[in-house]
């Protein structure tokens, strides 16, 4: 089984197409990582102005993740995996959570995509892939998208 890190970016997209395409009908779980608004609002600098209603955001936002990690299914089934939806809210890092729940469910390899951050924005906003591949105990494979392929391969020329 694989476990594949969705997150509705093209990277990610590009990431089940082409796991579907080395590991056709391999059993594969999508699975979106959300965060708790005020984990968001915390990790940002901001404070909440006025009354939040916390669990309602975080109802929304999780709401959200179920929809996008349907969306990736929805594409892995159609590109020849048997997938199956999972979400799970972020306790650590993204990093640590995918692969905290990757040793849970016993994969065999982690796919995901990369943003392609560079420099400063990858300093200071880490990288989740980078995070993964360091620490994970299985196989990784980290898909960039079309676009983010070209502009590395641009940037060599």
């Amino acid at each position: 089984m694989i476990l594949i890190a969705y997150d509705g970016s093209a990277d990610s997209q590009t990431a089940i197409d082409r796991a579907a395409q080395l590991m056709a009908n391999e059993d594969a779980t999508i699975m979106v990582v959300w965060e708790r608004f005020i984990d968001v609002v915390t990790r940002s600098g901001g404070v909440p102005v006025g009354e939040v209603d916390y669990e309602s955001l975080d109802r929304s936002y999780e709401d959200e993740a179920r929809k996008r990690a349907e969306e990736g299914v929805e594409r892995a089934r159609k590109a020849g995996l048997k997938a199956e939806a999972f979400v799970r809210v972020r306790e650590q890092t993204i990093a640590a959570t995918i692969i905290t729940e990757a040793e849970a469910m016993g994969v065999d390899a982690i796919v995901l995509g990369t943003r392609g951050l560079t420099g400063l924005k990858s300093l200071l906003l880490g990288s989740v892939s980078h995070g993964v591949v360091q620490h994970a105990h299985v196989p990784v494979m980290i898909v960039p998208s079309p676009e983010t392929a070209s502009e590395r391969a641009a940037k060599r020329s």
